[in-house]
């Protein structure tokens, strides 16, 4: 079933991880994409589209963002996003989210995001990836 015009896999199983993703698909952990929605001090959110094997420096990403921001609680991110931790998909939201997307992610010809459940995801190459969300690409990993 085709998401944001690209066509999904389904994995029954679930894709909750990196590593589950990465076995599922068939591809190395830095070609998934986690998609991060982190709150700024401001209350607005921010979404950070990260390679499966960075870590996000919290203090990069708020000097990026010109304010402090924290991991958002799931309840937060449900009612902003319209979507559930675990399947976070880069775009699509309940309403547009600005976006930063991890350079990392460019060192891949393709990439896999949620598609909007743990258990659904899409492949795409990560300049689509830029286009896609309207993201900045930015150094977020620590």
């Amino acid at each position: 079933m085709p998401f944001l015009g690209f066509q999904t896999r389904t994995f029954p199983e679930g894709t909750h991880t990196v590593a589950d993703a990465a076995a599922a698909v068939g591809v190395a952990p830095g070609q998934i994409v986690k998609s991060l929605v982190l709150r700024r001090a401001s209350g607005t959110p921010l979404l950070v589209t990260a390679s499966g094997t960075n870590r996000v420096d919290l203090a990069k990403v708020a000097a990026l963002a010109g304010e402090p921001v924290e991991m958002a609680p799931a309840k937060w991110v449900r009612q902003v996003t319209g979507f559930s931790i675990g399947g976070i998909p880069p775009a699509g939201h309940a309403e547009p989210i600005e976006t930063l997307v991890d350079e990392d992610l460019l060192a891949y010809d393709e990439v896999w995001a949620a598609a909007g459940s743990p258990t659904e995801v899409f492949g795409l190459a990560p300049q689509e990836l830029v286009a896609l969300t309207g993201g900045t690409l930015a150094a977020v990993a620590e």
